[in-house]
Protein backbone atom coordinates (compact mmCIF):
# COMPACT_ATOMS: atom_id res chain seq x y z
CA UNK A 1 0.00 0.00 0.00
CA UNK A 2 1.51 3.72 -1.21
CA UNK A 3 1.84 5.72 2.14
CA UNK A 4 0.33 8.30 0.05
CA UNK A 5 -2.43 6.66 -0.76
CA UNK A 6 -4.10 5.31 2.13
CA UNK A 7 -7.55 5.95 1.83
CA UNK A 8 -10.24 7.91 4.01
CA UNK A 9 -13.08 5.93 4.93
CA UNK A 10 -10.22 2.41 4.95
CA UNK A 11 -11.72 0.70 8.48
CA UNK A 12 -8.76 -0.70 10.10
CA UNK A 13 -9.97 -4.28 11.85
CA UNK A 14 -13.36 -3.63 11.62
CA UNK A 15 -13.04 -1.20 14.04
CA UNK A 16 -11.15 2.60 13.44
CA UNK A 17 -12.50 4.12 10.53
CA UNK A 18 -9.83 6.66 8.86
CA UNK A 19 -12.00 9.92 8.37
CA UNK A 20 -8.88 12.73 7.57
CA UNK A 21 -5.21 13.11 8.03
CA UNK A 22 -4.46 15.34 10.50
CA UNK A 23 -0.33 15.16 10.31
CA UNK A 24 2.92 13.28 9.31
CA UNK A 25 6.23 12.63 9.61
CA UNK A 26 8.94 11.44 7.72
CA UNK A 27 8.21 7.46 9.47
CA UNK A 28 4.46 7.88 10.14
CA UNK A 29 1.00 9.77 9.38
CA UNK A 30 -1.89 10.75 11.84
CA UNK A 31 -5.40 10.39 10.77
CA UNK A 32 -8.36 11.74 13.23
CA UNK A 33 -10.62 8.21 13.31
CA UNK A 34 -13.75 7.20 14.74
CA UNK A 35 -13.89 3.94 17.19
CA UNK A 36 -16.85 2.39 16.29
CA UNK A 37 -16.75 -0.19 19.20
CA UNK A 38 -16.50 3.19 21.62
CA UNK A 39 -18.13 5.25 19.39
CA UNK A 40 -15.58 8.25 20.01
CA UNK A 41 -12.81 9.84 17.91
CA UNK A 42 -9.25 9.06 18.16
CA UNK A 43 -5.93 9.78 16.48
CA UNK A 44 -4.19 6.70 14.48
CA UNK A 45 -0.30 6.97 13.58
CA UNK A 46 0.02 4.80 10.81
CA UNK A 47 3.67 3.73 10.12
CA UNK A 48 4.46 4.28 6.32
CA UNK A 49 4.71 1.07 4.48
CA UNK A 50 8.51 1.99 3.17
CA UNK A 51 9.13 2.18 6.51
CA UNK A 52 7.97 -1.15 7.58
CA UNK A 53 9.51 -2.65 5.26
CA UNK A 54 12.95 -2.20 7.98
CA UNK A 55 12.45 -5.24 10.13
CA UNK A 56 14.25 -3.28 13.19
CA UNK A 57 12.17 -0.13 12.49
CA UNK A 58 9.37 -2.25 13.24
CA UNK A 59 10.02 -4.05 15.80
CA UNK A 60 11.56 -1.22 17.71
CA UNK A 61 8.23 0.92 16.74
CA UNK A 62 5.76 -1.76 18.26
CA UNK A 63 8.05 -2.22 21.33
CA UNK A 64 7.98 1.96 21.84
CA UNK A 65 4.23 1.95 21.15
CA UNK A 66 3.50 -0.85 23.58
CA UNK A 67 5.44 0.63 26.29
CA UNK A 68 3.92 3.71 26.15
CA UNK A 69 0.55 2.32 26.02
CA UNK A 70 1.41 1.32 30.32
CA UNK A 71 1.53 4.64 30.79
CA UNK A 72 -2.06 6.29 32.70
CA UNK A 73 -1.47 10.02 33.67
CA UNK A 74 -3.64 13.27 33.00
CA UNK A 75 -0.30 14.53 31.39
CA UNK A 76 0.51 12.27 29.10
CA UNK A 77 -1.21 11.93 25.84
CA UNK A 78 -2.63 8.46 26.26
CA UNK A 79 -2.21 5.13 23.77
CA UNK A 80 -5.00 3.19 23.61
CA UNK A 81 -4.41 0.26 21.10
CA UNK A 82 -1.53 -1.25 19.76
CA UNK A 83 -1.10 -2.87 16.08
CA UNK A 84 1.65 -5.34 14.65
CA UNK A 85 1.46 -7.42 11.62
CA UNK A 86 2.43 -8.27 8.30
CA UNK A 87 0.20 -5.84 6.60
CA UNK A 88 0.02 -2.86 8.44
CA UNK A 89 1.69 -0.89 11.61
CA UNK A 90 -0.13 1.73 13.88
CA UNK A 91 -1.32 2.60 17.44
CA UNK A 92 -4.38 4.21 18.09
CA UNK A 93 -3.85 7.32 20.64
CA UNK A 94 -6.01 9.74 22.60
CA UNK A 95 -7.47 12.68 20.02
CA UNK A 96 -6.33 15.87 21.79
CA UNK A 97 -8.70 19.12 20.74
CA UNK A 98 -5.59 21.93 21.71
CA UNK A 99 -2.28 23.51 20.57
CA UNK A 100 1.19 22.55 20.99
CA UNK A 101 3.17 24.45 23.19
CA UNK A 102 5.53 25.64 20.42
CA UNK A 103 2.20 27.19 18.87
CA UNK A 104 1.45 29.23 22.48
CA UNK A 105 4.78 29.85 23.14
CA UNK A 106 5.55 31.55 19.67
CA UNK A 107 2.54 33.39 19.42
CA UNK A 108 2.52 34.60 23.43
CA UNK A 109 6.55 35.20 23.56
CA UNK A 110 8.00 35.03 27.24
CA UNK A 111 5.26 33.54 29.49
CA UNK A 112 4.75 34.39 33.38
CA UNK A 113 6.85 32.81 35.58
CA UNK A 114 3.47 31.62 37.64
CA UNK A 115 2.11 29.96 34.02
CA UNK A 116 5.79 29.09 32.99
CA UNK A 117 5.95 26.98 36.51
CA UNK A 118 2.39 25.26 35.92
CA UNK A 119 3.53 24.12 32.92
CA UNK A 120 6.73 22.54 34.20
CA UNK A 121 5.20 21.32 36.85
CA UNK A 122 2.97 19.36 34.77
CA UNK A 123 5.52 18.38 32.18
CA UNK A 124 7.17 17.22 35.48
CA UNK A 125 4.62 15.16 36.90
CA UNK A 126 4.32 13.18 33.71
CA UNK A 127 8.07 12.33 33.39
CA UNK A 128 7.97 11.61 37.26
CA UNK A 129 5.25 8.66 36.25
CA UNK A 130 6.59 7.39 33.09
CA UNK A 131 10.04 7.09 34.52
CA UNK A 132 8.36 5.20 37.06
CA UNK A 133 7.46 2.47 34.30
CA UNK A 134 11.38 2.51 33.35
CA UNK A 135 10.26 4.66 30.39
CA UNK A 136 12.42 7.70 28.98
CA UNK A 137 10.72 10.09 26.10
CA UNK A 138 14.46 11.14 24.90
CA UNK A 139 12.73 13.53 22.97
CA UNK A 140 10.92 16.51 25.16
CA UNK A 141 10.41 19.99 23.32
CA UNK A 142 7.40 22.10 22.73
CA UNK A 143 6.52 20.65 19.37
CA UNK A 144 5.98 17.30 21.29
CA UNK A 145 3.17 18.99 23.66
CA UNK A 146 -0.38 19.89 23.32
CA UNK A 147 -2.16 22.44 25.58
CA UNK A 148 -5.60 22.41 25.93
CA UNK A 149 -8.47 24.65 26.36
CA UNK A 150 -8.42 24.30 30.11
CA UNK A 151 -4.94 24.75 31.08
CA UNK A 152 -3.59 21.13 31.17
CA UNK A 153 -0.80 20.31 29.31
CA UNK A 154 -0.24 16.64 27.63
CA UNK A 155 3.20 15.10 26.33
CA UNK A 156 3.07 13.07 23.69
CA UNK A 157 5.16 10.91 21.79
CA UNK A 158 6.96 8.66 24.27
CA UNK A 159 9.72 7.20 22.67
CA UNK A 160 8.45 7.55 19.65
CA UNK A 161 9.31 10.95 18.57
CA UNK A 162 12.73 9.65 19.54
CA UNK A 163 12.95 6.73 17.35
CA UNK A 164 11.29 9.22 14.43
CA UNK A 165 14.83 10.91 15.09
CA UNK A 166 17.18 8.24 15.34
CA UNK A 167 15.58 6.75 11.89
CA UNK A 168 15.82 10.12 10.46
CA UNK A 169 19.19 10.70 11.57
CA UNK A 170 20.36 7.26 10.54
CA UNK A 171 19.27 8.05 6.81
CA UNK A 172 20.82 11.25 6.64
CA UNK A 173 18.19 13.41 7.37
CA UNK A 174 18.33 16.62 9.59
CA UNK A 175 17.39 16.31 13.13
CA UNK A 176 14.77 18.64 14.66
CA UNK A 177 15.42 18.60 18.45
CA UNK A 178 18.83 19.80 18.83
CA UNK A 179 17.92 23.03 20.86
CA UNK A 180 17.01 21.02 23.63
CA UNK A 181 18.91 17.30 23.18
CA UNK A 182 21.25 16.28 26.36
CA UNK A 183 24.58 17.01 25.72
CA UNK A 184 25.06 13.17 26.59
CA UNK A 185 22.68 12.22 24.27
CA UNK A 186 24.87 14.47 21.81
CA UNK A 187 28.22 12.34 22.79
CA UNK A 188 26.04 8.95 22.04
CA UNK A 189 25.46 7.66 25.22
CA UNK A 190 22.22 6.43 26.56
CA UNK A 191 19.76 9.14 27.42
CA UNK A 192 17.94 7.98 31.30
CA UNK A 193 15.55 10.05 33.46
CA UNK A 194 18.02 12.95 33.58
CA UNK A 195 18.24 13.51 30.25
CA UNK A 196 14.87 13.88 29.56
CA UNK A 197 14.64 16.28 32.84
CA UNK A 198 17.95 18.77 30.61
CA UNK A 199 15.56 19.14 27.80
CA UNK A 200 12.51 20.29 30.18
CA UNK A 201 15.11 22.69 31.72
CA UNK A 202 15.93 24.26 28.20
CA UNK A 203 11.68 24.21 27.67
CA UNK A 204 11.47 26.47 31.25
CA UNK A 205 14.16 28.31 29.88
CA UNK A 206 12.69 29.53 26.22
CA UNK A 207 9.06 29.38 28.37
CA UNK A 208 10.69 32.50 30.83
CA UNK A 209 12.66 34.16 28.59
CA UNK A 210 10.67 33.80 25.04
CA UNK A 211 14.34 32.34 23.66
CA UNK A 212 16.29 29.22 23.40
CA UNK A 213 19.57 29.18 24.89
CA UNK A 214 21.66 28.11 22.51
CA UNK A 215 21.59 29.20 18.91
CA UNK A 216 24.09 28.92 15.88
CA UNK A 217 23.85 28.29 11.83
CA UNK A 218 24.89 24.71 12.39
CA UNK A 219 23.64 21.97 14.40
CA UNK A 220 27.19 21.36 15.15
CA UNK A 221 27.73 24.64 16.84
CA UNK A 222 24.67 24.12 18.46
CA UNK A 223 25.79 20.91 19.88
CA UNK A 224 28.83 22.01 21.02
CA UNK A 225 27.08 24.98 22.99
CA UNK A 226 25.05 22.17 25.07
CA UNK A 227 28.32 20.62 25.88
CA UNK A 228 30.40 23.46 26.84
CA UNK A 229 28.51 26.42 27.03
CA UNK A 230 26.79 28.09 30.06
CA UNK A 231 23.40 30.22 28.88
CA UNK A 232 22.78 33.53 29.32
CA UNK A 233 21.20 33.87 32.66
CA UNK A 234 17.50 34.31 32.39
CA UNK A 235 17.14 37.70 34.71
CA UNK A 236 19.80 39.02 32.07
CA UNK A 237 16.84 38.87 29.09
CA UNK A 238 13.85 39.29 31.37
CA UNK A 239 14.56 40.85 35.02
CA UNK A 240 11.10 39.93 36.53
CA UNK A 241 11.98 36.64 36.45
CA UNK A 242 12.53 35.64 40.70
CA UNK A 243 16.02 34.87 41.25
CA UNK A 244 15.16 31.22 42.79
CA UNK A 245 13.20 30.17 39.41
CA UNK A 246 15.98 31.20 37.05
CA UNK A 247 18.47 28.59 39.77
CA UNK A 248 15.87 25.90 39.69
CA UNK A 249 15.91 25.94 35.55
CA UNK A 250 19.67 26.43 35.05
CA UNK A 251 20.15 23.79 37.96
CA UNK A 252 17.57 21.62 35.36
CA UNK A 253 19.86 22.40 32.00
CA UNK A 254 23.47 21.66 34.12
CA UNK A 255 25.41 19.89 31.23
CA UNK A 256 26.89 18.12 34.31
CA UNK A 257 24.67 15.45 34.72
CA UNK A 258 25.74 14.92 37.88
CA UNK A 259 25.12 18.14 38.96
CA UNK A 260 21.49 18.32 37.58
CA UNK A 261 18.42 16.84 38.89
CA UNK A 262 18.34 13.24 39.01
CA UNK A 263 14.19 12.86 39.52
CA UNK A 264 11.47 14.37 38.54
CA UNK A 265 10.60 14.02 41.87
CA UNK A 266 13.38 16.63 43.56
CA UNK A 267 12.11 19.12 40.36
CA UNK A 268 8.41 19.01 41.33
CA UNK A 269 9.54 19.44 44.83
CA UNK A 270 12.04 22.60 44.32
CA UNK A 271 9.13 23.93 42.24
CA UNK A 272 6.79 23.75 44.98
CA UNK A 273 9.00 24.99 47.87
CA UNK A 274 9.84 27.83 45.90
CA UNK A 275 5.86 28.63 44.87
CA UNK A 276 5.42 28.29 48.45
CA UNK A 277 8.43 30.84 49.08
CA UNK A 278 7.54 33.50 46.66
CA UNK A 279 3.94 33.77 48.06
CA UNK A 280 5.62 34.18 51.65
CA UNK A 281 7.15 37.10 50.23
CA UNK A 282 4.71 38.55 48.54
CA UNK A 283 2.27 38.65 51.58
CA UNK A 284 4.87 39.74 53.28
CA UNK A 285 5.05 42.86 50.83
CA UNK A 286 1.11 42.95 50.69
CA UNK A 287 0.89 43.48 54.13
CA UNK A 288 3.99 45.73 54.85
CA UNK A 289 2.06 47.69 52.46
CA UNK A 290 -1.15 48.03 53.92
CA UNK A 291 -1.18 51.27 55.95
CA UNK A 292 -4.98 51.39 57.10
CA UNK A 293 -6.75 48.09 57.64
CA UNK A 294 -9.69 47.27 55.49
CA UNK A 295 -12.49 45.21 55.68
CA UNK A 296 -11.28 42.06 53.33
CA UNK A 297 -13.68 39.95 51.51
CA UNK A 298 -12.74 36.26 52.89
CA UNK A 299 -12.81 33.24 50.50
CA UNK A 300 -14.91 30.60 51.34
CA UNK A 301 -12.87 28.17 53.78
CA UNK A 302 -13.17 25.14 52.14
CA UNK A 303 -10.65 26.18 49.57
CA UNK A 304 -7.02 24.34 50.14
CA UNK A 305 -4.02 25.46 48.18
CA UNK A 306 -2.23 23.34 46.33
CA UNK A 307 0.35 22.79 48.36
CA UNK A 308 -1.87 21.86 51.11
CA UNK A 309 -4.05 19.59 49.03
CA UNK A 310 -0.57 17.61 47.71
CA UNK A 311 1.32 17.88 50.82
CA UNK A 312 -1.33 18.23 53.76
CA UNK A 313 0.34 20.75 55.45
CA UNK A 314 0.19 24.12 56.84
CA UNK A 315 2.02 27.60 55.47
CA UNK A 316 4.91 28.16 56.62
CA UNK A 317 5.46 29.55 60.55
CA UNK A 318 6.45 32.80 59.65
CA UNK A 319 3.49 33.69 57.04
CA UNK A 320 1.20 32.33 60.06
CA UNK A 321 2.87 34.93 62.95
CA UNK A 322 2.43 37.83 60.66
CA UNK A 323 -0.91 36.66 59.82
CA UNK A 324 -1.76 36.46 63.44
CA UNK A 325 0.14 39.90 64.25
CA UNK A 326 -2.02 41.90 61.79
CA UNK A 327 -4.79 40.64 62.76
CA UNK A 328 -4.28 41.28 66.46
CA UNK A 329 -3.19 45.25 65.64
CA UNK A 330 -6.64 45.35 63.23
CA UNK A 331 -8.13 44.33 66.33
CA UNK A 332 -6.65 46.47 68.32
CA UNK A 333 -6.58 49.32 66.23
CA UNK A 334 -10.88 49.02 65.86
CA UNK A 335 -11.19 48.58 69.74
CA UNK A 336 -9.42 51.77 70.55
CA UNK A 337 -10.85 53.55 67.88
CA UNK A 338 -14.46 52.58 69.57
CA UNK A 339 -13.16 53.22 73.05
CA UNK A 340 -12.01 56.69 71.48
CA UNK A 341 -15.42 57.77 69.87
CA UNK A 342 -17.18 56.19 73.32
CA UNK A 343 -15.16 58.97 75.54
CA UNK A 344 -15.78 61.85 73.23
CA UNK A 345 -18.69 61.37 71.90
CA UNK A 346 -20.08 64.13 74.76
CA UNK A 347 -17.28 66.61 73.71
CA UNK A 348 -18.32 66.65 70.26
CA UNK A 349 -21.76 67.08 68.32
CA UNK A 350 -22.99 64.81 66.14
CA UNK A 351 -23.46 66.86 62.77
CA UNK A 352 -24.97 64.34 61.35
CA UNK A 353 -27.66 63.96 64.09
CA UNK A 354 -28.34 67.77 63.54
CA UNK A 355 -28.43 67.09 59.60
CA UNK A 356 -31.27 64.17 60.38
CA UNK A 357 -33.20 66.27 62.94
CA UNK A 358 -33.27 69.01 59.91
CA UNK A 359 -35.16 66.52 57.53
CA UNK A 360 -31.63 65.44 55.53
CA UNK A 361 -28.92 63.86 55.40
CA UNK A 362 -25.21 62.25 53.45
CA UNK A 363 -25.95 59.14 51.56
CA UNK A 364 -23.18 57.22 53.35
CA UNK A 365 -20.55 54.68 51.36
CA UNK A 366 -22.17 50.92 51.33
CA UNK A 367 -19.99 49.73 48.46
CA UNK A 368 -18.05 47.05 49.33
CA UNK A 369 -20.10 45.93 52.54
CA UNK A 370 -22.00 42.83 52.85
CA UNK A 371 -26.01 43.23 52.58
CA UNK A 372 -26.73 41.93 56.21
CA UNK A 373 -23.55 44.66 57.60
CA UNK A 374 -26.34 47.43 56.50
CA UNK A 375 -29.17 46.07 57.02
CA UNK A 376 -28.10 45.07 60.86
CA UNK A 377 -27.21 48.62 61.29
CA UNK A 378 -29.98 50.73 63.31
CA UNK A 379 -28.19 53.95 61.68
CA UNK A 380 -29.62 52.59 58.55
CA UNK A 381 -33.35 52.02 59.49
CA UNK A 382 -34.18 55.51 57.39
CA UNK A 383 -33.44 53.25 54.51
CA UNK A 384 -35.58 51.58 52.75
CA UNK A 385 -33.17 49.42 50.57
CA UNK A 386 -33.97 47.31 47.39
CA UNK A 387 -31.64 45.15 46.69
CA UNK A 388 -30.68 44.27 42.77
CA UNK A 389 -28.61 41.03 42.36
CA UNK A 390 -26.00 41.45 39.64
CA UNK A 391 -25.25 37.67 39.21
CA UNK A 392 -28.98 35.83 40.20
CA UNK A 393 -28.17 32.06 39.73
CA UNK A 394 -28.84 30.64 42.42
CA UNK A 395 -28.90 33.92 44.69
CA UNK A 396 -31.68 32.09 47.58
CA UNK A 397 -28.97 29.70 48.54
CA UNK A 398 -26.41 32.39 49.68
CA UNK A 399 -26.66 33.98 52.70
CA UNK A 400 -26.62 37.59 52.66
CA UNK A 401 -23.26 37.97 54.15
CA UNK A 402 -22.06 37.01 50.86
CA UNK A 403 -23.09 39.99 48.65
CA UNK A 404 -21.11 42.55 48.83
CA UNK A 405 -22.39 45.97 47.47
CA UNK A 406 -21.20 47.01 43.80
CA UNK A 407 -23.50 49.68 42.91
CA UNK A 408 -25.43 52.07 45.16
CA UNK A 409 -28.44 54.79 44.22
CA UNK A 410 -27.88 57.70 45.26
CA UNK A 411 -24.15 57.22 45.45
CA UNK A 412 -22.05 58.33 48.51
CA UNK A 413 -22.15 61.44 49.58
CA UNK A 414 -25.02 62.44 47.70
CA UNK A 415 -27.59 64.60 50.13
CA UNK A 416 -30.93 63.42 50.49
CA UNK A 417 -34.03 63.75 52.02
CA UNK A 418 -35.40 62.08 54.19
CA UNK A 419 -39.00 60.41 53.75
CA UNK A 420 -41.72 58.65 56.07
CA UNK A 421 -41.22 54.81 55.90
CA UNK A 422 -37.63 55.47 54.40
CA UNK A 423 -35.99 57.08 51.96
CA UNK A 424 -35.46 54.75 49.55
CA UNK A 425 -31.71 53.30 48.34
CA UNK A 426 -31.17 50.64 45.47
CA UNK A 427 -27.77 48.41 46.36
CA UNK A 428 -26.35 46.42 43.20
CA UNK A 429 -24.76 43.57 44.76
CA UNK A 430 -23.07 40.44 43.73
CA UNK A 431 -21.62 37.09 45.29
CA UNK A 432 -18.89 35.60 43.03
CA UNK A 433 -19.03 32.69 45.58
CA UNK A 434 -20.81 29.89 44.01
CA UNK A 435 -21.77 25.89 44.42
CA UNK A 436 -19.05 23.43 42.99
CA UNK A 437 -20.21 21.11 40.68
CA UNK A 438 -20.20 17.56 41.22
CA UNK A 439 -17.87 15.81 38.91
CA UNK A 440 -17.65 13.12 41.01
CA UNK A 441 -17.41 9.94 38.65
CA UNK A 442 -16.73 11.72 35.22
CA UNK A 443 -13.84 11.91 32.98
CA UNK A 444 -11.52 14.07 33.87
CA UNK A 445 -11.29 16.20 30.81
CA UNK A 446 -15.04 16.65 31.10
CA UNK A 447 -14.57 17.33 34.52
CA UNK A 448 -12.09 19.78 34.18
CA UNK A 449 -14.41 21.48 31.38
CA UNK A 450 -17.35 21.82 33.79
CA UNK A 451 -15.47 22.99 36.18
CA UNK A 452 -13.49 25.59 34.06
CA UNK A 453 -16.48 27.08 32.68
CA UNK A 454 -18.00 27.42 36.48
CA UNK A 455 -14.80 29.68 36.91
CA UNK A 456 -12.40 27.73 39.13
CA UNK A 457 -8.98 26.78 37.97
CA UNK A 458 -8.31 22.73 38.27
CA UNK A 459 -5.27 20.50 39.27
CA UNK A 460 -5.15 16.95 38.93
CA UNK A 461 -4.13 14.12 40.85
CA UNK A 462 -3.09 10.90 39.78
CA UNK A 463 -3.41 7.75 42.24
CA UNK A 464 -3.91 4.10 41.61
CA UNK A 465 -6.98 2.57 42.31
CA UNK A 466 -8.45 -1.71 41.64
CA UNK A 467 -11.75 0.11 41.67
CA UNK A 468 -12.13 3.11 39.73
CA UNK A 469 -11.90 3.12 36.10
CA UNK A 470 -8.55 4.92 35.13
CA UNK A 471 -9.03 8.68 33.97
CA UNK A 472 -12.07 9.08 35.94
CA UNK A 473 -12.65 11.32 38.65
CA UNK A 474 -12.66 9.62 42.49
CA UNK A 475 -12.08 12.47 45.02
CA UNK A 476 -12.59 16.10 44.89
CA UNK A 477 -12.19 18.88 47.18
CA UNK A 478 -13.91 20.95 47.81
CA UNK A 479 -16.69 18.60 48.00
CA UNK A 480 -19.78 18.99 45.47
CA UNK A 481 -21.86 21.58 46.84
CA UNK A 482 -19.95 23.24 49.12
CA UNK A 483 -20.00 27.30 48.43
CA UNK A 484 -16.62 28.16 46.79
CA UNK A 485 -15.22 31.91 45.20
CA UNK A 486 -14.53 31.77 41.54
CA UNK A 487 -11.21 31.88 40.67
CA UNK A 488 -10.70 29.23 43.41
CA UNK A 489 -9.04 26.06 42.84
CA UNK A 490 -10.61 22.84 42.80
CA UNK A 491 -8.31 19.38 43.34
CA UNK A 492 -9.31 16.34 41.60
CA UNK A 493 -8.17 13.20 42.10
CA UNK A 494 -8.09 11.10 39.14
CA UNK A 495 -8.16 6.95 38.97
CA UNK A 496 -4.62 5.97 37.08
CA UNK A 497 -6.12 2.41 36.81
CA UNK A 498 -4.69 -0.30 38.46
CA UNK A 499 -1.16 -1.09 39.89
CA UNK A 500 0.79 -2.76 37.06
CA UNK A 501 2.73 -5.55 38.05
CA UNK A 502 6.16 -6.48 36.66
CA UNK A 503 7.62 -9.55 35.51
CA UNK A 504 10.80 -10.69 34.04
CA UNK A 505 10.65 -11.86 30.68
CA UNK A 506 12.80 -14.85 29.73
CA UNK A 507 15.11 -15.77 27.24
CA UNK A 508 13.23 -17.78 24.42
CA UNK A 509 15.85 -17.76 21.63
CA UNK A 510 16.99 -21.28 20.95
CA UNK A 511 13.67 -22.48 22.16
CA UNK A 512 11.05 -24.89 20.22
CA UNK A 513 8.15 -22.62 19.16
CA UNK A 514 6.09 -25.25 21.80
CA UNK A 515 8.55 -24.48 24.83
CA UNK A 516 8.43 -20.56 24.39
CA UNK A 517 5.26 -20.33 23.99
CA UNK A 518 4.92 -22.95 26.89
CA UNK A 519 7.54 -20.48 28.90
CA UNK A 520 5.72 -17.11 28.09
CA UNK A 521 2.44 -18.19 29.57
CA UNK A 522 4.49 -19.36 32.96
CA UNK A 523 5.58 -16.40 33.27
CA UNK A 524 2.38 -14.70 33.23
CA UNK A 525 2.66 -12.81 29.65
CA UNK A 526 0.58 -13.36 27.10
CA UNK A 527 1.43 -15.42 23.66
CA UNK A 528 0.90 -13.21 20.56
CA UNK A 529 1.74 -15.11 17.67
CA UNK A 530 4.71 -15.94 15.72
CA UNK A 531 6.03 -14.48 12.66
CA UNK A 532 7.95 -17.04 10.65
CA UNK A 533 11.29 -16.69 8.55
CA UNK A 534 13.43 -18.34 6.67
CA UNK A 535 17.15 -19.29 8.62
CA UNK A 536 19.94 -21.78 9.09
CA UNK A 537 18.34 -23.49 12.22
CA UNK A 538 16.28 -25.93 12.38
CA UNK A 539 12.14 -25.39 11.86
CA UNK A 540 10.43 -24.41 14.66
CA UNK A 541 13.55 -23.15 16.30
CA UNK A 542 12.77 -19.22 18.27
CA UNK A 543 15.55 -17.13 16.52
CA UNK A 544 13.80 -13.92 17.69
CA UNK A 545 10.81 -12.29 20.57
CA UNK A 546 9.46 -9.07 20.53
CA UNK A 547 10.72 -8.12 23.98
CA UNK A 548 14.04 -8.23 24.86
CA UNK A 549 14.89 -11.15 27.51
CA UNK A 550 15.74 -10.43 31.10
CA UNK A 551 13.76 -7.08 30.87
CA UNK A 552 11.18 -6.22 33.26
CA UNK A 553 8.20 -5.58 31.83
CA UNK A 554 4.30 -5.33 32.49
CA UNK A 555 2.58 -8.76 33.64
CA UNK A 556 0.33 -10.43 30.63
CA UNK A 557 2.41 -8.34 27.48
CA UNK A 558 1.72 -9.59 24.47
CA UNK A 559 5.05 -11.46 23.28
CA UNK A 560 5.56 -12.10 19.98
CA UNK A 561 8.00 -14.96 18.82
CA UNK A 562 9.95 -15.14 15.14
CA UNK A 563 10.54 -18.38 14.55
CA UNK A 564 12.87 -20.56 11.99
CA UNK A 565 11.08 -22.63 8.94
CA UNK A 566 14.45 -24.03 8.35
CA UNK A 567 17.63 -23.57 5.91
CA UNK A 568 16.72 -22.84 2.08
CA UNK A 569 16.16 -25.29 0.16
CA UNK A 570 17.82 -26.39 -3.22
Amino acid sequence: MDSNHIPVNLVLEDRYELLERIGEGGMAMVYKALDRRLNRYVAVKIMRPEMAQDEEVRQRFFAESHAVAQLSSPNIVAVYDVSHSAEIEYIVMELVDGITLRHYMDRKGPIPWREAVYFAKQIARALAHAHAKGIVHRDIKPQNMLLLRDGTLKVGDFGIAALENAVAEERGTAVGSIHYIAPEQIRGESPDARSDLYSLGVVMYEMLTGQKPYNGDTVGEIAVMHMNTQPTPPTQLVPDIPPELEHITLKAMTANIEERYQTAEELIRDLDRFAISQTQQEDEQELEAMETPAVVPVRSVSEMSREKYRRRRRRSARVSFLMGTFGVLVVALILSFTLLHYFLQDYFPDKGAEDRSAGHMEMPNFLGMSVDQILSDPANSVFNFEIVYLNTSGAEQFDPSEYRVERQDPGAGTRVTLKPGGTPVTLSVSTSVTQVPDVYGMDYRDATNVLRVSGYYVELVDELSDSVERNKVMAMWPAAGEPLEKGSWIYLTVSAGPEIEYVSMPNLVGLSETAAIQKVEEAELSYGGSEYVQSDLPAGTVIGQSEEGYNLIPAHTKVILRVSTGPEEG
